[in-house]
Order: structure tokens, then C-alpha cells, then sequence
């Protein structure tokens, strides 16, 4: 195969894209196919050789697309088993695949440290020669070892030291991006988190001095633990405007993976020109997250289980209604540094309602003892409500509504009654979960809300539909108590209708 013949090195341009997008396939036409559909969007592209069984079966079809796309970047990557990868050859083989892969148009390839160590120098030379090098070395258990890993890479000449580890708390995402502020000083660095918990350094090591970051092609082919798909990294985290400036927020819980938060309120973020992006916190324990709040530092935080009630000890202060519900969801940095906590799950609750019947005396029927029903007893009573609480335990209910000053109900006392508004504040219907709270017969009321958003139609919504009663979808709670809080954070008032449609489309989205 001549792949030298014709084909004329093309340069690095002066800035990269911040996204190389990871093309994966098993088959040589499949991975050129994916890269067309990419190119125009994405045309900073790495092309995992090594997914392919022979790699250089794909080096001829790879060229044709090269010379077609000259506004391509291309990364040539062929990493072996041993290092995390698909390639099952020799280092020689490597060498031999990667070399090719330049001489068809890739004008950078990646090398992983294992490699490199045990290749011929001869090998090695014809490896950094053929194109800009980077160098990897990906740890797949912790973040450790940074400056040791760094010192044997440097050992060795290169373009880019990529250097990937494994976040296994939040913190370690703050220990990389540290490492990156003081190296890209001296060298040209990549560097990123793998897993769940790594989203902070995918989304913020560019602006720490990571010369670009890795994103998969679509969710569902990733190339490493936690990778985010480029979509969302452009679009929902606009990555390409991150910069020092740039505030962040998050949302921090337990587990966190399928909130819908990010989505919501980055795009808020969007159409309000607001320089600030909104990332998914996975705190395995509050202390690790504290510790990024102070250390990265974070501008304000969306608090979900199970650290409503355990944050508030490390505030400096609380507005008075979330010391009555006794728990907060919103916290806010200010200038002086201090966190302040409040709680918006009762803006969420109160606005929905207030926007359908006036308050100042309804008789409104809470389903629950909990936090959200906390929050709507406690958020009603101070709007002039009659409030009353249905609870599974009859202590929890009765503590409540003494706590309140509101009344507590037996369930055959509820059905006696006529209320304007019943409120599910309980969990039963979640998911998919076919019950509900309470039987087609003592849903007597004009208005029924329930808090419950996935599924977008639950069991208890149905049943009051068929009753003719007018229904309140959980979405609208979970829209409101988030555009309350972009208030308390920005001072401006929340772009509500665009932040219910992204939460509508993605609860319409099927389901992966």
C-alpha cells in the first residue's frame, strides 16, 4: 500500500477546537461514514484506529476523507490492549500503524507512556517524526501520582502530555485542574477526569489549560468512563465560551446522573446572556463537596437528597422560611464568600398554584410528611391557605400540621371533604411505578398537582382527569423552584416558558 505518493502534510493551525470528538467503529467504512456526518460540526476528530480489527485496512478510505475534508484536524490513535485500548499487535505494529496514519493526513497522534517505554528508539523516532506527538497515560482507578506521571513523561519529547485519570470524588477533579494551571505554563497539556464524577474537569479544564478536551460522537459511544457527547458538551455546556470569567453553579446530590437541572438551566443561562455555566455535581459525601464549592469555587448549588438538611450547618445563614421546612435546596455564594441558604421548592409549589386559584383561604389537601410537603404546607399556610396533611404515619402527619398550625386527616376523614386543590407531595407513581396515593373516589377537588414529573403522566394524573379535575403536572413544581432559583443567583427574571420547553422535551425524549 503507498501512502506516501501524494499527499502533502497539512500544519497545525495556531489555536485548536476545545472538543476533539472520538470516532469509533468496528469496520473502516462505518468510521469514515460517522466522520462525514461529524466533519462540518466537529472538525477537530480522533480516529480510534484500534477499534478496527485491522487498522490498516481503514488507512486508504481515511486518506480519501483527509483530502476531501482539508478543513479536518485529524488525531491518529491505535492504543493497545495493555494500555486501555483494542489493539492487539506489537508496539512495532503500533509504531507502523501510527506512521502510516500520518502519512495518510493525521496531523497528530496519540502514543500512550506504556508504549513509548517499550518501543525501539528507532520506532519511537519514526512516531515523533511523522506528526505532532501526544503522549497519554491514562490511570483507569484514581487521580494520583500527577507530578511522578508527569516527570517520566517529560522524559520523553512531544507536542501535547495528555494526562487522564480517574475522579473518584469531586475534589479530584479540583487536584487535575491545579495540575494543569501549573504545567500548561511550561508544556502543552491535556488533561481530563474519566467517570461519573469527572464532569467538572471535562467542562472547566479548558479554561484551567487543558489545550482541548475529548467528547464522544453520540451518548452510547464513549471511548472513556464519563465521557460527554459533543452535543452536549457545545450546546447544553457551551463549552467554546467557558473562560475565567465564566460563574459556575451545579447541582449536587446523590445520585445525580439523570437530572434534568443541567439541561434546564444552562439553557436559562443561554437565553439570558448570562456568563455562567451549570454543571451535574455527584457528591458521594457533603465534605467532598464542600471542599469544591471553596476550592473551585462554586457561585451557587441546587441541593437534592440527601444533603437538604445536612448542608445547612455549613451555612452562614438561612432566609426564615427553609428554617421552618427545616431543609434547603438552594444555596448562593456571596461576595463576601459566605453561603446562604434558602429553599425555592415552595416558589415551585405556590407559583403554579397562585397561577390557577387565589390562595388567601383555599382549602388545599397535602399528600405527605416529607421534604416537598414541608415545603407546600409551610409555603401555603404564609399564602392564607386551609391546610390539610394526609401522611402513611399518622406521628409524621400529626407533627407537621401541629409544627404548621394546619389540621391532620385520617383517610376516611378525606373523603368526606371537598378541597380546591389536593397536592401529592409523596413519591408513590414515580417512575414506573403503577400506584397511586389515593383511589379514583377521594380525589375531591377541582385542582390536582402532583409533584411527581417522571413519568410526565402518572397513575393519580389519569385518575383525576377522569374525574374532570384540572391537573398540574410535577414538570411545573420543578420549573418554577429552579426559575426561583436562577433569580436568587442572577438577579434577573427567569426565562420560565423557555426552561419549561426544554424540560417538556426531554421528558418526551425516549428513552435511551
Amino acid at each position: 500500500m503507498a501512502t506516501t505518493a501524494t499527499f502533502v502534510p497539512r500544519h497545525l493551525p495556531l489555536r485548536l477546537p476545545r472538543v476533539c470528538v472520538a470516532v469509533t467503529a468496528s469496520n473502516a467504512a462505518d468510521m469514515i461514514a460517522k466522520a462525514e456526518a461529524l466533519a462540518r460540526d466537529n472538525p477537530f476528530i480522533e480516529f480510534r484506529l484500534d477499534y478496527i480489527r485491522q487498522p490498516g485496512s481503514a488507512l486508504p478510505r481515511l486518506r480519501r476523507f483527509l483530502e476531501y475534508h482539508p478543513e479536518v484536524l485529524a488525531i491518529g490513535t491505535c492504543r493497545r490492549a495493555a494500555s486501555g485500548g483494542k489493539f492487539r499487535g506489537s508496539v512495532a505494529a503500533e509504531a507502523d500503524i501510527l506512521v502510516k496514519a500520518a502519512a495518510v493526513g493525521c496531523q497528530l497522534l496519540d502514543l500512550e507512556l506504556q508504549s513509548a517505554v517499550a518501543m525501539k528508539p528507532k520506532d519511537l523516532q519514526r512516531v515523533r517524526h511523522a506528526a505532532a506527538l501526544i503522549l497519554s497515560s491514562h490511570d483507569f482507578r484514581a487521580t494520583r501520582k500527577l507530578e511522578e506521571t508527569f516527570r517520566k513523561m517529560t522524559a520523553f519529547p512531544a507536542d501535547f502530555y495528555k494526562i487522564v485519570s480517574t475522579a473518584t470524588h469531586l475534589a479530584d477533579n479540583v487536584t487535575l485542574m491545579k495540575f494543569l494551571e501549573e504545567k500548561s505554563h511550561q508544556r502543552s497539556v491535556i488533561g481530563v477526569c474519566m467517570g461519573e464524577q469527572g464532569i467538572i474537569s471535562r467542562v472547566l479544564g479548558v479554561r484551567a489549560g487543558s489545550a482541548f478536551t475529548f467528547a464522544a460522537a453520540t451518548p452510547g459511544e464513549e471511548t472513556a468512563p464519563g465521557q460527554v457527547d459533543s452535543r452536549t458538551l457545545r450546546d447544553v455546556y457551551r463549552i467554546e465560551q467557558v473562560e475565567n470569567s465564566t460563574r459556575v453553579y451545579g447541582v449536587a446530590g446523590d445520585p445525580i446522573e439523570h437530572s434534568l437541572s443541567p439541561a434546564m438551566m444552562n439553557a436559562a443561562f443561554r437565553r439570558e446572556t448570562v456568563n455562567a455555566v451549570y454543571l451535574a455535581l455527584h457528591a458521594k459525601s457533603l465534605a467532598d463537596l464542600m471542599a469544591c464549592v471553596r476550592q473551585i469555587p462554586i457561585h451557587g448549588l441546587s441541593i437534592t437528597m440527601p444533603y437538604k438538611q445536612e448542608i445547612i450547618k455549613h451555612l452562614h445563614n438561612i432566609e426564615p422560611l427553609a428554617n421552618k421546612i427545616g431543609a434547603v435546596n438552594t444555596v448562593i455564594r456571596a461576595q463576601d464568600g459566605k453561603l446562604y441558604g434558602f429553599n425555592t421548592d415552595v416558589a415551585g409549589i405556590v407559583r403554579p398554584l397562585e397561577q390557577r386559584l387565589p390562595l388567601k383561604g383555599a382549602k388545599v389537601l397535602v399528600l405527605g410528611a416529607g421534604g416537598a410537603a414541608r415545603a407546600a404546607v409551610f409555603g401555603l399556610k404564609e399564602r392564607g391557605a386551609e391546610v390539610f396533611i394526609v401522611n402513611r404515619s399518622s406521628s409524621a402527619g400529626q407533627k407537621l400540621a401541629k409544627k404548621a398550625k394546619s389540621k391532620f386527616l385520617t383517610q376516611s376523614q378525606m373523603r368526606k371533604l371537598q378541597f380546591d386543590a389536593i397536592i401529592n407531595a409523596t413519591p408513590v407513581g414515580m417512575g414506573s411505578g403503577k400506584q397511586s396515593p389515593l383511589k379514583e373516589k377521594e380525589i375531591n377537588a377541582r385542582f390536582l398537582f402532583d409533584l411527581v414529573y417522571v413519568p410526565a403522566e402518572t397513575r393519580l394524573m389519569k385518575l383525576a382527569r377522569a374525574r374532570g379535575l384540572q391537573v398540574i403536572p410535577g414538570s411545573e413544581m420543578f420549573v418554577q423552584q429552579g426559575a426561583r432559583q436562577f433569580e436568587i443567583w442572577t438577579g434577573k427574571p427567569a426565562p420560565v416558558e423557555e426552561m419549561q420547553r426544554i424540560v417538556t422535551m426531554a421528558l418526551q425524549a425516549p428513552k435511551k
